[in-house]
């Protein structure tokens, strides 16, 4: 035990901890996370609604993989990782499926997954589970149309002078951003062709219209009745909290040690109750209870050490 708050001895001596000394303490409970995956969730009540994403790690060797995670957009409750060799393959996917249906989940009582846009997710949906309806990450559809709506906004003041240009180019970027905002943020289908419709209206949104029409069933899929408590945003959100508690990976080594470092991380995520103030740009949806808790498991005072008898 450390006794940070107790006062030095003179002449004791000092116990330095070496960093691999924590790294083979997380292995070893990542060892026990990983014996403790088949059924570890079961009986959990999910919403049918998902939410995917990968982050990618860097190991020894210049190695590196992806872990892939699953989330339930309600509960918060994150279910075994995979890591992988990539998230464009539909073969990584179906190895974080089939980890989470090891683990207790109910693949075809899924309803919707929110993700980012993976090819190889896709794949494995229309394959697999063609059932699940996907929703695109609204956050990212505005990344990939970042460049069509540079390209309209410059074609607008095309031949203006500089002064003028600059003062019709905020009026144009402005004037497009906020008809690509009232599709994406529509609360209904058919407004959000309405207000499409208006974007194409204008003397340049029809290219942004033509590019988001491809993708407004996936942009709108929470919408669906079929779809309620679907996320609009892919969980990104996950990887803060991994990288401030396990790391980006760098210090696993391994493919091995990496995986179990997740699935400890997925039980401590589970297990640890969100905090009850909001921060400055932070706002937490479930303050001061934890996914199992919101799932309806009554943990009480268990830690996520309890679980991995640690």
């Amino acid at each position: 035990m450390w006794r940070v708050l107790e006062p030095r001895c003179a002449g004791r001596e000092r116990c330095h901890l070496a960093a691999s000394t924590v790294q083979r303490w997380l292995d070893r409970a990542g060892v026990e996370a990983e014996r403790t995956v088949p059924g570890q969730l079961s009986g959990v009540a999910i919403s049918r609604q998902m939410g995917a994403d990968g982050l990618w790690a860097r190991l020894r060797g210049g190695v590196q993989r992806v872990a892939l995670a699953v989330v339930d957009c309600v509960s918060g409750v994150v279910w075994p990782a995979a890591v992988v060799e990539g998230e464009e393959k539909a073969e990584g996917w179906g190895q974080l499926f089939q980890r989470a249906q090891e683990a207790g989940l109910k693949l075809s009582a899924l309803r919707g997954i929110t993700s980012d846009g993976s090819h190889g997710l896709q794949a494995y949906l229309r394959s697999s589970m063609s059932w699940v309806n996907h929703q695109r990450c609204v956050w990212h559809l505005w990344r990939t149309l970042a460049e069509v709506l540079k390209a309209q906004v410059r074609a607008g003041t095309e031949g203006l002078a500089e002064p003028v240009a600059a003062t019709v180019r905020q009026q144009v970027r402005r004037e497009l951003t906020s008809l690509m905002r009232a599709v994406f943020n529509a609360s209904s289908y058919e407004q959000g062709e309405a207000a499409l419709a208006q974007l194409e209206a204008h003397p340049w949104g029809e290219k942004l219209a033509r590019a988001i029409r491809l993708q407004l069933d996936a942009a709108l899929m929470h919408l669906q009745r079929y779809n309620q408590g679907l996320s609009r945003i892919a969980p990104e959100y996950l990887w803060r909290d991994f990288r401030l508690r396990l790391s980006r990976g760098r210090n696993h080594g391994s493919q091995q040690r990496l995986q179990r470092a997740m699935l400890v991380w997925a039980v401590y995520r589970n297990f640890t109750p969100a905090q009850w103030r909001s921060e400055h740009k932070r706002h937490y949806r479930r303050p001061g209870q934890s996914p199992l808790t919101q799932a309806g498991v009554p943990i009480g005072e268990l830690s996520y050490l309890d679980a991995l008898r640690v």
